[in-house]
């Protein structure tokens, strides 16, 4: 639909695309800044749903004395046990917070960043556990912080012009 701008707008898409050039040419389309880090975003809550939903699962296996985890694995503070409620209730908390980011809500932005850091610090914790899990969902951790931070939400205006 024509805006009067001399530029047609794809409202389901909110991207405008420009008229046709002289010689039959079309210039490629502008983004409004309203898409921009989507994918990392989704990254994001996907992957802290998905370290929720494991960090539920080790922390029962923990409290349940199961033999998933290293033998005689020794912790900094307390035990295996204890660690296993903190992972547990830590993954509720996570599975809310990746909830919130899918659905885009204001505050889960930044709590995200803070139950990613936080699981990755509970993580480096259970190294002596489960060594190759542990660094492998603290590498993921770092990313999901990055796509949060990095791609936060919608440019300013101001960017947003100096884009066009």
């Amino acid at each position: 639909m024509a805006n009067g701008y001399g530029a047609i707008t794809d409202a389901p898409t909110s991207r405008r695309y420009s008229e046709p050039l002289p010689g039959g040419r079309v210039a490629a389309y502008a983004d409004d800044g309203e898409s921009r880090g989507r994918g990392w975003l989704a990254f994001a809550g996907i992957m802290i749903m998905i370290a929720a939903t494991l960090n539920v699962i080790y922390g029962v296996a923990a409290i349940s004395s199961s033999h998933f985890y290293a033998v005689n694995a020794h912790f900094i503070l307390s035990d295996l046990n204890s660690w296993g409620w903190v992972v547990m209730l830590f993954g509720v908390a996570q599975f809310g917070v990746a909830l919130g980011i899918l659905v885009r809500a204001g505050w889960a932005r930044w709590a995200g960043v803070l139950v990613a850091g936080g699981n990755a610090i509970i993580q480096l914790v259970f190294l002596p556990a489960a060594p190759f899990l542990a660094l492998t969902v603290f590498a993921v951790d770092l990313l999901v912080i990055y796509g949060l931070v990095a791609y936060s939400g919608p440019r300013s205006q101001a960017e947003a012009a100096r884009v066009r």
